[in-house]
């Protein structure tokens, strides 16, 4: 192993969480029709969130983006209240108001999730510039996809944080569609994203996005040299995202994506990859891993039960949103 038995077990667990609860969404969104809001799943991109969310600590900040669920529970997000936040109810973590696409939980440094592409980015370097100001050494963590590298705000964002050496760890993950959009079809044929930064001055390194224990240590890193001092760092993860881009199914018969390329990525599963080398490694045993699948099914499981239980805000009772955006 690459990294220690305890992290790799935290890594692991990490992983089950965000597999187990984007399937249980998946499986219940369609027959129980109690989550009405759109929901951008990240079946298979379980790998950076897990690794940013242990390598970052809790007073660190996070921005997400559409698909944001990975990337809040990585972090340690209230499973419960992201679950009730997905059905609407007044226990979510925006209280009912924002659904799936707008996440939050400040407890663990959870800022904020958006449904605007690339919408969280210059937030994020904001938040970074907070950070300088106050001179702590705190990391502000930007995640983003692919296709925000196309927002002109994006360029803006990083170009402000290289000028002004802000502490902030802008993630990419890379999985090569734009909705329907191939990344061929929309950038330059052989483009590098992470050079691309890099030749905006700021250090970038590439990595496998489905492998967690290097996600963690490129982004471990990172950290570590952003603590010091040393400015924003941009990593670029090749990863992929199994269902479709907005819900539920799997949209591979409509003809932007090849079932073969499905299937070829599908081979590259990140929770299995770590599952077969924690047992290679000796670090788990089988009956270790169900136990430990069980139980975070039983935790995603009763998160539901929580939801189905707990009442729809008063969407009349203006305090309600005050106490949202105080």
């Amino acid at each position: 192993m690459t990294v220690d038995k305890k992290t790799a077990l935290e890594l692991y667990s990490k992983m089950l969480l965000i597999r187990f609860c984007e399937e249980s969404i998946a499986a219940r969104y369609h027959s129980e029709k109690k989550m009405r809001c759109p929901t951008h799943l990240s079946t298979g991109q379980e790998a950076v969130p897990a690794a940013a969310g242990q390598a970052l600590r809790s007073d660190d900040f996070v921005v997400s983006t559409h698909r944001s669920h990975g990337h809040y529970l990585g972090k340690g997000g209230d499973l419960n209240r992201m679950i009730a936040e997905i059905h609407g109810k007044k226990s979510g973590c925006s209280r009912g108001w924002g659904g799936s696409m707008h996440l939050i939980d400040r407890s663990v440094g959870f800022v904020g999730s958006t449904a605007i592409v690339a919408g969280t980015i210059p937030v994020g370097v904001g938040l970074g510039l907070s950070i300088k100001l106050k001179k702590t050494d705190q990391v502000s963590c930007v995640f983003l996809g692919d296709a925000a590298t196309e927002e002109g705000v994006f360029y803006e964002s990083v170009n402000f944080a290289v000028v002004k050496q802000l502490p902030v760890l802008f993630i990419c993950e890379n999985n090569l569609y734009s909705v329907y959009s191939h990344l061929k079809v929309r950038q330059p044929e052989g483009r590098s994203i992470a050079s691309m930064v890099q030749g905006m001055g700021c250090s970038a390194v590439s990595g496998n996005g489905n492998d967690v224990a290097e996600s963690y240590e490129k982004i471990s890193t990172a950290v570590a040299s952003i603590r010091n001092g040393n400015g924003p760092v941009f990593l670029e993860f090749a990863t992929y995202r199994w269902r479709e881009h907005c819900g539920p199914d799997f949209d591979n018969h409509i003809g932007y994506r090849s079932e073969e390329e499905f299937k070829e990525w599908k081979k590259k599963d990140p929770v299995e990859a770590f599952e077969n080398k924690l047992l290679l490694d000796n670090v788990i045993d089988k009956s270790m891993i169900d136990e430990l699948k069980s139980m975070t099914q039983a935790l995603v499981d009763n998160a539901f039960e929580l939801a189905d239980r707990d009442e729809f805000p008063d969407f009349y009772d203006n305090s309600v949103f005050k106490e949202v955006i105080r």
